[in-house]
């Protein structure tokens, strides 16, 4: 009974090993500079740059945060664009939760997830006076159109 279990599960391995499609998802590089103000309610803009194939895509940013959001700062983010299967999967709306702060300097981090399944990963440096624990609603947007 043993060594008849052991043929039917590698016989299942090795269907299931042909059955499955190799992910072709890729990762890029992301730059943000961003302006961010508010009490209660903030909003921002600014833009950036995704590096993706060895090319350089400009796209803007926009967005609307609600929670603990108090003053003004300017922020410049670096990290990457993970989970991308298509150029035009990076440009949508996004969802995000964050924490960060600034007096003067300071730092902080979010990580966007999009409906088509990207995942941005950001860390930077935040200057201008702000606290800021919010859920955010971000919005991508190439600056020209991509295929």
């Amino acid at each position: 009974m043993g060594k008849y279990f052991i043929k039917i599960a590698f016989v299942m391995l090795l269907a299931s090993v042909g059955l499955t499609r190799p992910s072709h998802a890729t990762t890029g590089h992301v730059q943000v500079e961003f302006l961010k103000g508010g009490l209660i309610v903030g909003a921002g803009f600014g833009r950036g740059v995704l590096s993706y194939h060895g090319r350089d895509y400009r796209f803007r940013v926009s967005g609307l945060s609600l929670g603990l959001t108090a003053g003004v700062s300017s922020t410049r983010l670096y990290g990457k664009a993970s989970n991308l299967h298509r150029l035009p999967d990076f440009g949508g709306t996004y969802s995000a939760v964050g924490l960060g702060g600034a007096w003067v300097a300071g730092g902080g981090g979010v990580k966007l997830v999009n409906g088509k399944g990207v995942i941005i990963t950001l860390r930077g440096i935040r200057a201008g006076l702000e606290v800021a624990a919010n859920l955010t609603g971000i919005r991508i947007e190439f600056a020209q159109p991509v295929n």
